[in-house]
């Protein structure tokens, strides 16, 4: 099942909560409300802590509208916006955590591989959605840089959650862009700042849940900037894999639904290029993961 947050063009800026049935988009709260089914938040964080029970209204609007061109709208004629536009809490992100992506950081930076995962956050200002610009901080940083990454959206409240049950938290999948500004990130000694501007978390376009996908580990992963492939691997090349980022993550820590994690990016981002090479005002950048979809984005001007 896919879900997405949007707006109507001619509809102001309300977001809303959407099934995507082929090229169409269905108001999940307002299907319910018309086929007598019970109600659902029109927002994704809401649904998700609504839990199974709004799954199966989904559910069942999937299984009686699918067939219906006449119900919904184009999706061609919405606005896709982040699947979490303003997330509750901190994205936790986990860095060096595919081995090309780790030699690579190393050949710029050096140190060791980690043993550990290795988290870090990005604050709920950077997230934006797609189709949105990347804003282009050149008053900050003349090195911003791209970082293609599988996303999980968590769909249940957990804390010291063993590896084998982790992935029973997940709620579904979305695609991001790790969007880092390297001078900053050397310049502090730490990667808050650098990768925690406004903007430099794009999320979407929409949300897998887990059961569609099945195994996270087989995921084609990519990244173009202006048409040219930057980065290309596979989420079976994750140095720790989601079970025990989940793990790790929870163990002493309360994770809640609607909680977004990213679990690393392979290599090819800019810094690690002969010459290296950074983003720049009008560069069109698209990140996909199969099965999920391309998560499109303009850097801005300004």
């Amino acid at each position: 099942m896919q879900l997405a947050t949007y707006s109507e063009r001619d509809g102001g800026d309300a977001n809303h909560l959407g099934i995507v049935l082929g090229d169409r988009i269905i108001n999940l709260e307002a299907a319910a409300k018309s086929l007598g089914l019970p109600d659902v938040h029109d927002d994704m964080r809401g649904f998700i802590a609504q839990g199974a029970a709004a799954m199966q209204t989904a559910r069942a609007i999937a299984e009686r509208l699918a067939g219906d061109a006449s119900k919904g709208l184009p999706l061609s004629g919405v606005r896709l916006r982040a699947p979490i536009p303003r997330p509750e809490r901190n994205v936790v992100c986990v860095g060096l955590n595919y081995a090309d992506h780790v030699a690579e950081s190393q050949s710029v930076a050096g140190g060791d591989a980690p043993k550990f995962p290795v988290f870090f956050t990005k604050p709920p200002s950077c997230v934006i959605g797609p189709g949105d610009e990347i804003p282009w901080h050149g008053h900050v940083s003349t090195s911003i840089d791209w970082e293609v990454e599988l996303a999980v959206i968590i769909g249940r409240q957990g804390r010291d959650i063993d590896e084998a049950s982790s992935l029973d938290y997940v709620f579904g999948y979305t695609v991001a862009n790790d969007v880092t500004a390297r001078d900053l990130q050397q310049r502090h000694g730490q990667w808050y700042k650098g990768k925690g501007l406004d903007g430099f978390c794009p999320l979407g376009p929409v949300v897998v849940t887990a059961d569609e996908i099945g195994d996270p580990h087989r995921l084609e992963i990519s990244l173009r900037v202006n048409g040219v492939e930057k980065q290309h691997s596979n989420t079976r090349h994750l140095i720790f894999r989601l079970p025990r980022l989940i793990a790790e993550w929870s163990t002493g820590m309360t994770i809640y639904p609607g909680d977004v994690l990213l679990t690393g990016t392979p290599s090819g981002v800019g810094v690690g290029r002969k010459p290296p090479e950074f983003l720049k005002p009008g560069d069109v950048v698209e990140a996909e993961v199969a099965e999920i979809g391309v998560l499109r984005n303009v850097v801005g001007s300004g």
